[in-house]
């Protein structure tokens, strides 16, 4: 399966390369790519430098899309060309997943509405003020709605990601990924030890 990732600038390092290193584990089961809406370089908060391909393109439809979130999703969230493409992407992926703030760019899609959500807690109050037609849930790792994963803060994404593996290729995998990475996997979504 095809993972298209938008990066754009100050995205959270640890949003993108956690559910990276998960995914990347399976290279029979995930290829992954790197887009931005101008393409170039893309820097995350903590100075990482990605170079991504510019949206949208003709490649650019995948199984699955994944949005981080960071601080700059509070810039990101009022450029109309980010959101339209997002919305375009999640509506022909098989599944949707966001980290952290990343779920308040898919929830101005309006492709949330309705649904089941989360997000960092530490940025909780500004998210769910940003699209109240969605069911924001405060106490959850992460969140399943159809297609849609989202999850809580930075860490959490890659609970999620192991979570998704899980969904759709089989525990088992998840299971030995997180042997193999030395991580103790939070697989129940609703164990939130950092909800309010």
């Amino acid at each position: 399966m095809k993972v298209s990732i938008i990066l754009f600038d100050n995205f959270e390092t640890l949003d993108v390369f956690g559910p990276v290193e998960i995914l990347g584990r399976l290279p029979d089961h995930f290829t992954i790519d790197f887009y931005s809406l101008d393409g170039g370089i893309q820097t995350s908060t903590q100075g990482v430098r990605i170079s991504t391909r510019k949206l949208p393109a003709t490649d650019s439809y995948s199984d699955i899309l994944l949005v981080p979130g960071g601080k700059g999703t509070r810039k990101e969230i009022e450029n109309n060309g980010l959101i339209a493409v997002i919305k375009d992407l999640s509506i022909q992926s098989r599944y949707t997943l966001t980290v952290c703030t990343g779920s308040a760019l898919l929830a101005r899609t309006g492709l949330l509405d309705g649904k089941v959500a989360t997000s960092n807690k530490r940025a909780f109050d500004w998210v769910t003020s940003t699209r109240q037609q969605v069911e924001w849930k405060g106490k959850a790792r992460w969140t399943v709605d159809g297609k849609y994963y989202t999850s809580s803060g930075i860490s959490a994404g890659m609970d999620m990601s192991l979570g998704f593996v899980s969904d759709v290729i089989g525990r088992e995998y998840a299971e030995r990924i997180a042997i193999e990475m030395e991580y103790e996997w939070n697989s129940n979504p609703e164990n939130d030890i950092f909800a309010k």
